[in-house]
């Protein structure tokens, strides 16, 4: 589904959506061509591959039921997130939230209508998918519509819990897990995350009056949101992305510090995600913090090679954990 049609249809427009055939796996005559023969899951697989993004690479090394639930899982936090980032009409981004609300509780009911919620509707119950965290992603993307400046880091945390963590949180229970600390580690790496995306995108954001720095660390620096909406850079601004880019290293910190050896392999998927999102961090800082002026971006090949990388490391990893455990069993 083009994003423009998505984002810019009327409120009780869906007949694309609905055209899609569930047994055939195609879809409206005014679809794309190259996507007429899609069953849910290439749809998702689609709407990832096509957005570019890191978390892409590290889903390449799933098993294909995973790979397909974490798949339908990003999907979904696309669709929604397009509604608010390319919806001018706020009034209609509220709609468009409100029919995916609507749309979660048809899927929890068995009865989903767009691609997406009907590729997630094979894995909520497999993979323990609550249907309140989804609920939460919307309402977290929705803040994006009343919100934007955060005084305190406090309050931006809310925002953070449920546009990051809460996805965060879904993907460990998609890769599973023994120990609940693992839980814990996933919703600070989804914090690392969401810091690490605020400073790549300082100027994008800016550019849509939004300001997610708290106010707070502004004033701490002698700076203010206005600064920021001017992309006034200064050594005080430099000093204040430091302190930024400083916190998001720690929560990457904090939440490795909880993850249990025994579970790394298999959240080996999110630790791929950490390397790169990591590295977008060092080149961020390697270039002087200069993110009012470009935004960092890692090639794809590099995205791969990283991802690689981190795999085989875990893999190794986990075969010396193996090998420990079994010496250690009488």
């Amino acid at each position: 589904m083009d994003r423009d049609w998505f984002c810019c249809a009327k409120a009780n427009d869906f007949s694309d959506v609905q055209g899609y055939n569930r047994q055939r796996g195609t879809r409206s005559p005014r679809s794309n061509k190259e996507k007429q023969t899609m069953t849910p899951n290439e749809y998702c697989q689609n709407k990832a591959a096509q957005s570019g993004s890191s978390f892409y690479y590290s889903f390449l090394f799933l098993p294909a039921e995973q790979k397909q639930a974490i798949m339908a899982l990003y999907a979904f936090c696309r669709e929604v997130d397009d509604v608010v980032d390319e919806c001018t009409d706020v009034g209609v981004a509220r709609i468009k939230l409100q029919w995916w609300r609507d749309e979660i509780a048809r899927m929890f009911n068995g009865q989903p209508q767009h691609p997406v919620a009907q590729a997630l509707a094979t894995t909520i119950a497999r993979f323990n998918l609550p249907q309140e965290h989804f609920l939460e992603i919307i309402d977290g993307m929705e803040m994006d519509l009343d919100v934007a400046t955060y005084a305190t880091f406090r309050d931006l945390s809310l925002y953070i819990h449920r546009v990051a963590s809460m996805v965060g949180l879904m993907s460990a229970e998609i890769f599973g897990f023994e120990d609940r600390k693992t839980l814990k580690y996933a919703h600070d790496l989804g914090t690392a995350f969401q810091l690490t995306n605020i400073l790549r995108d300082l100027r994008e954001d800016a550019s849509l009056g939004r300001v997610y720095l708290p106010q707070e660390d502004l004033a701490r620096f002698g700076l203010s949101t206005q600064d920021v909406l001017a992309l006034r850079m200064s050594d005080e601004m430099k000093k204040m992305l430091a302190f930024q880019a400083q916190r998001a290293r720690e929560f990457y910190r904090k939440a490795f510090e909880h993850l249990p050896e025994g579970d790394r392999a298999r959240q080996r998927s999110g630790i791929i995600m950490a390397e790169i999102y990591q590295t977008v961090l060092d080149e961020i800082e390697a270039d002087g913090f200069e993110v009012f002026s470009r935004r960092i971006r890692l090639t794809p090949i590099r995205k791969l090679w990283i991802a690689w990388r981190a795999a085989r490391r875990e893999a190794q990893r986990a075969k010396r954990y193996q090998q420990t455990q079994s010496h250690a069993t009488p």
